[in-house]
């Protein structure tokens, strides 16, 4: 005779515990924001995600985790304290992201302050009822691999570039080419296409001069951790994927486009920092326009533009006779002469053109009928937003990824067009690059005339758009890529539960 259900129920093991991620961002715009849709991508697949930020950086994510909340996805915010010795290190009080960095020379010793939270991680963790099932940190925060040694919980670090570029990274490093001198080209090797760098263009986070025990921290704690989560999808990077893991000799969880996730107008919105200019104004000014007329244009959250360059993009802008959509800097526009020049151009434009002052909603805007192009600093949250929303682009790199971005996205994607940078810039100015109005016209000439060259890049966009939602849906590579994360540590949640 069949057991009833109740004698099933009886003699059934209890279901194991969601799995619990610990996540640790980088506190940089570029890095927290895909780990907080990563965090919001666990939660709601069932597993438990805890963000450990610094409180500056948890008062930028208020809107995310409200989202969640009402939500009831659990997820939750972990607010540690800023180490007290940023102070003794020189930075400026309330400086908790590199984004509030304004001088070169307070970079580096923010990121030897980064370090010291390694103690507050580990007094959290040793709070719990429960070691957690995984921690999932930024490749840039090599601190955490001793943290998860000593708590014996497994390690993924999360790296934010393309696999094409972490590949390049990893090949390069492998065979000692990065310390070549300044002036030498190089085939990466290992590569499933031909790829030439110069010394000013090759891979190699925290590779410059002054860096290299924070690399060789990081290049450490990636050879010792249990695997990689990475921001792309299959049908957007096989072959590279393919290789990376190879070469990595551990797993590889691609999980993108992360930016899919964010389905609705209130969670487009909660990305990153509040926009400066309601949301609802810039969709306003977009429905006016016509379907893939608009050319977006932003520099992303680090890259700064002098007077000199932004006179160049707005004039090369206004001599192309189309739509666009400007995203500047509060910082870059502060002067009465730039005041001036800007007020002037928005006059003359005013029927096509829309100047947008601080953070915008880009999501909501790439996301739009109307545009048709984006002029991007090719970093990969950027670059892939673009791609996941079939946008071609214009590569205008300015440092570390984004130049090989800049290739994947022109010479093996086949969807943009290159502005014509070749030399990397500072990280807080761009006196030395070499970019006219011309340029920028000629560039966005070429990706939105209408031509054959530019139709092509527009299916093709529109292309990789249609595969990174499918990957994202139920039974799409990403959506059973995470299901096979999670189903790994709700094992490792089970034996880390305590006993009843």
């Amino acid at each position: 005779m069949a057991p009833t259900p109740k004698s099933v129920s009886a003699t059934s093991p209890p279901p194991p515990p969601p799995p619990h991620f610990v996540i640790v961002p980088l506190p940089a715009q570029g890095h927290t924001i895909p780990m907080v849709d990563l965090a919001r991508l666990l939660a709601e697949r069932g597993a438990r995600a805890s963000l450990v930020v610094t409180p500056v950086n948890a008062a930028r994510l208020r809107g995310a985790a409200d989202l969640a909340a009402r939500a009831k996805l659990p997820l939750e915010i972990v607010e540690v304290p800023f180490p007290p010795s940023a102070a003794d290190a020189g930075l400026p009080p309330g400086v908790e992201n590199v984004d509030q960095i304004t001088d070169y020379a307070h970079f580096r010793p923010f990121f030897d302050v980064m370090r010291e939270l390694a103690a507050p991680l580990e007094a959290y963790l040793r709070a719990l009822p429960a070691p957690p099932s995984c921690i999932i940190s930024d490749w840039s925060n090599s601190w955490t691999a001793g943290v998860a040694r000593r708590a014996g919980v497994p390690r993924l670090f999360f790296h934010g570039p393309s696999c094409f570029y972490s590949l390049c990274d990893l090949n390069a490093a492998a065979h000692g080419l990065q310390q070549q001198a300044d002036d030498d080209r190089y085939v990466v090797p290992g590569m499933p296409v031909r790829v030439e760098v110069t010394k000013d263009t090759q891979p190699g986070f925290l590779n410059s001069p002054g860096w290299e025990d924070l690399r060789d921290a990081a290049m450490e704690a990636m050879r010792t951790a249990d695997g990689a989560v990475v921001n792309t999808f299959l049908d957007l990077e096989d072959e590279f994927i393919a290789c990376y893991e190879a070469a990595l000799g551990k797993p590889v969880w691609t999980l993108g486009p992360f930016c899919l996730y964010n389905r609705d107008a209130d969670a487009m919105a909660s990305r990153g920092n509040m926009p400066d200019v309601a949301q609802s104004a810039v969709t306003t000014w977009l429905d006016a326009m016509d379907t893939d007329s608009v050319i977006y244009v932003n520099f992303g959250s680090l890259a700064r533009k002098v007077p000199k360059y932004l006179f160049e993009v707005g004039h090369g802008l206004e001599d192309t006779g189309r739509p666009f959509l400007w995203v500047v800097k509060v910082s870059e526009v502060a002067t009465p002469e730039v005041q001036e020049w800007l007020s002037a151009l928005e006059a003359r434009v005013a029927r096509r053109g829309l100047v947008v002052r601080g953070w915008a909603p880009q999501l909501a805007i790439l996301s739009h009928r109307a545009v048709g192009g984006f002029v991007t600093h090719c970093g990969w949250n950027s670059m892939l937003e673009s791609i996941a929303h079939g946008v071609p682009v214009v590569t205008w790199p300015h440092f570390s990824d984004q130049f090989l971005n800049e290739r994947l996205a022109v010479d093996v994607l086949g969807v943009g067009v290159p502005v014509g940078v070749t030399t990397p810039v500072l990280l807080f100015g761009d006196e030395a690059m070499a970019v006219t109005r011309g340029d920028v016209a000629r560039a966005v000439t070429a990706l939105m005339d209408g031509g054959e060259e530019a139709g092509e890049r527009r299916r093709k966009a529109k292309e990789y758009g249609e595969k990174a939602r499918r990957a994202m849906e139920k039974g799409g590579s990403s959506y059973e890529s995470l299901t096979q994360l999670i189903h790994s540590f709700t094992l490792q949640g089970a034996k880390n539960a305590p006993e009843q």
